[in-house]
């Protein structure tokens, strides 16, 4: 008996449309099991997507600030109601645990409701009387048609980084959710249609590279916002610009996690884990390398290998929940594994090892298991490429200086972070290093709604970031007004 498929239609014009055609098949990681076909959609679907968000403009524009926001507390309201289904949904397409998932929608959730502050966001400035009987103020208008190309690794999250305020600050939006997740974004879309979005304001298109083209060359798209990997990132980024649009364009990582002697080993293990096995290490803000200075290298692993090897791995789409779900697809796993070979090949030593994962119930899921490499060393494969998988390099180094100037040697920059008791110690890392995220005691110091999300080097292209006041500014355009009036005596105005 054949399993019945997800719908994975696209949203445009305010109408869902299953598209004839050639499609991509959806996995569950879990089981390995296919529960949708995402359809390879192209310029078709994409110029009528973009012509139908360019129709609905004027009248979004023109919608008061205070209106736009009070869709925004529905579907606020919305996804609450709605939030055990998301994370089912999340845990069903991409394997995150449930409490992954959660967490996860839960960031999503704190950028609808920072959209939701549109009126106060979109102040302006004025100054009276800057020249004589001369007013001047500002006021931030929207763009026009956005863009969200979003990546597999947070099938809601991401998307709500976008659109909830490219929308709220005036624009039309046009969303191609990664083809590996497609469902969040569908369900997103549904409750935002409940949430009384007018018809062409919010649309979603599914498909692979041809839509991104067809998104990207679109004379009638003025910004684009995308997260994925450094290569794919330059790649929008360059594209974009040189098509006339605005982008943000958030690439991958390589972050490294210090460990000073004086750390606290417990708490150390619990973040240095954290970091770097949650969401099976699938994330661009993972703590993937930690390097250990002088002693602390001794004093942390016996527990650090001691916590990767009691990490449960298992599917993530029933009720018994484990310590750590599968990667994305086969395909991703055999990349993780082939890098770890070559981690073996060029003298790293492989300390915990995840790679003989075998899950009786689920045997054809997508699994590795927490894995560490010890004595990694910068010349090898593991220390220059994003391995995206559940995988620690641990690199050594005599002293803070080493650590820091090892770090800084990346050609990424999205976080880092410092263990450690000494204030001296941790304001000379956080001045130091360059990253653009950076945490003290923090394992991810990924930001949340009210702060950008600010990667620096190959991990970002683009001058304004996702999230925060940078993205107001980035989905807005200034306009500045200078006024002076003529007339006679202003008093005889007010003479009866």
């Amino acid at each position: 008996m054949s399993q019945v498929l997800t719908p994975c239609p696209n949203f445009i014009g305010g109408e869902w449309q299953t598209p004839s055609g050639a499609s991509t098949p959806v996995f569950n990681p879990s089981t390995g099991d296919i529960i949708a076909e995402c359809p390879a959609g192209g310029a078709a679907e994409v110029n009528a997507a973009v012509e139908a968000a360019h129709a609905a403009f004027p009248g979004w524009r023109d919608t008061p600030p205070i209106e736009r926001a009070r869709i925004f507390f529905k579907y606020r309201q919305l996804v609450e109601e709605n939030f055990d289904l998301l994370c089912k949904t999340v845990s069903r397409e991409h394997g995150k645990t449930h409490a992954e998932a959660r967490g996860s929608i839960f960031r999503g959730l704190e950028n609808i409701e920072y959209a939701c502050g549109i009126p106060t966001l979109l102040f302006g400035d004025s100054l009276k009387n800057i020249a004589r009987g001369v007013d001047c103020e500002t006021i931030n208008l929207p763009l026009g048609v956005c863009v969200g190309i979003t990546p597999f690794n947070f099938p809601a999250m991401v998307p709500l980084w976008m659109y909830p305020l490219a929308l709220a600050c005036g624009n039309t939006f046009v969303l191609k959710p990664s083809e590996k997740v497609p469902l969040c974004a569908v369900l997103l879309g549904q409750l935002l249609e409940q949430a009384g979005i007018p018809k062409g304001v919010f649309n979603i298109v599914h498909g692979g590279r041809e839509s991104v083209d067809a998104l990207l060359t679109h004379p009638k798209v003025k910004a684009v916002s995308f997260v994925g990997s450094t290569p794919i990132a330059k790649y929008i980024y360059d594209t974009a610009t040189k098509h006339g649009k605005r982008c943000q364009a958030n690439g991958g990582a390589k972050n490294y996690i210090v460990v000073m002697p004086d750390a606290d080993v417990a708490k150390t293990v619990e973040n240095l884990s954290t970091a770097a096995f949650g969401c099976a290490g699938e994330r661009c803000m993972a703590g993937s390398t930690a390097i250990t200075v002088g002693a602390a290298g001794d004093r942390l692993m016996p527990e650090l290998i001691a916590a990767a090897r009691a990490i449960k791995v298992g599917p993530t789409d029933r009720a018994a929940q484990p310590d750590m779900g599968p990667v994305i697809t086969a395909a991703h796993r055999d990349r993780v594994l082939s890098l770890l070979a070559s981690g073996e090949k060029e003298g790293a030593r492989i300390v915990a090892d995840g790679r003989g994962v075998k899950i009786a119930d689920a045997p054809k899921g997508f699994y590795v298991g927490a894995t560490i490499v010890d004595n990694v060393q910068t010349g090898m494969t593991l220390a220059r490429e994003e391995v995206f998988g559940p995988v620690l390099n641990v690199m050594r180094m005599d002293d803070l200086d080493a650590a820091i100037e090892l770090a800084n040697k990346s050609a990424f920059g999205n976080g880092a972070a410092i263990f450690t008791n000494n204030g001296r110690a941790a304001r000379e890392f956080t001045m130091r290093v360059k990253a653009g995220m950076v945490g003290v005691n923090v394992g991810v110091p990924a930001t949340m709604a009210m702060f950008p999300f600010t990667g620096w080097d190959d991990s970002f292209y683009g001058d304004l970031h996702i999230q925060g006041k940078e993205a107001v500014q980035f989905y807005t355009q200034q306009k500045v007004i200078s006024s002076r009036w003529f007339g006679g005596d202003v008093g005889d105005v007010w003479k009866k």
